[in-house]
Formats: structure tokens, sequence, C-alpha cells
């Protein structure tokens, strides 16, 4: 594999099948850039989107970074509510639920998650 592998967000294929979320464009794109060390996706919320499951990593125990590429959103977690914005890192621990809901202009988010101390694999097609 080269060791430069570039794309633009817009070149990565969005997910299609049976736990397609209305509303809700979701894209593999650690896979597409072919990372092995962490799970990465880029997920294009349409307008008043209100779908994006409520979900824990306690599981897993995997962290995840949310980061805003284009337009807002709102991280949801328990009583607390994140302005996502350009420019905004937020962090969520695995225990901790998290639901994202965007407002009259959409948001595409940029998602980094990774267990400490494990290697997460590229999942087969």
């Amino acid at each position: 594999m080269t060791e430069v592998i570039s794309k633009h967000v817009d070149e990565i294929e969005h997910y299609e099948g049976p736990q397609e979320i209305e509303g809700i464009r979701f894209k593999a794109a650690g896979k597409a850039l072919g990372i092995a060390a962490w799970g990465m996706n880029v997920m294009e919320l349409a307008p008043n989107t209100q779908g994006y499951p409520e979900h824990d990593h306690q599981a897993d125990g995997q962290e995840e970074l949310y980061t805003v590429l284009r337009g807002r959103a709102t991280l949801e977690a328990g009583e607390q509510r994140v302005a996502l914005e350009p420019g905004v890192l937020v962090r969520v621990g695995p225990s901790q639920t998290r639901k994202i809901v965007t407002g009259d202009s959409g948001a595409t988010l940029l998602a980094i998650g990774a267990t400490p101390g494990k290697v997460h694999p590229i999942p087969s097609s």
C-alpha cells in the first residue's frame, strides 16, 4: 500500500443497506483511506435530523471524538448539550450515551473512535 492516500469527502461512497438511517449519509472514511489503528467515519446529516441513534460504547470501551467539517449540530450527552461547530473538538467517553441532532443547516461530522491500547482492524467488505 502507498504511504499517502488522499480523498475528498465527496469521493467516499456512503453506506446503503438495511441499517441506513434517513437523513444520514454514513461514510467509512477510515476504511477508504486504509486506516487500521482507529475507526474514522464521516457523517453527513441533513437539516433537522433527529434519527442519529443514541448509543454508548461501554461494551467495547471505545472513546470517540467529534468535529464538524461543515454546518452545525448539537451533541446531546445525558443532560449536557454541546454545540458542534467548525473548530470545536468534543471527546465522549465509552460509558456516556450520546446522540447528535441538527438544526436548519445540517452538518458534516468527522467521528474518530478507538479503544485505548487496541488496534481496530479494517472491516472486510
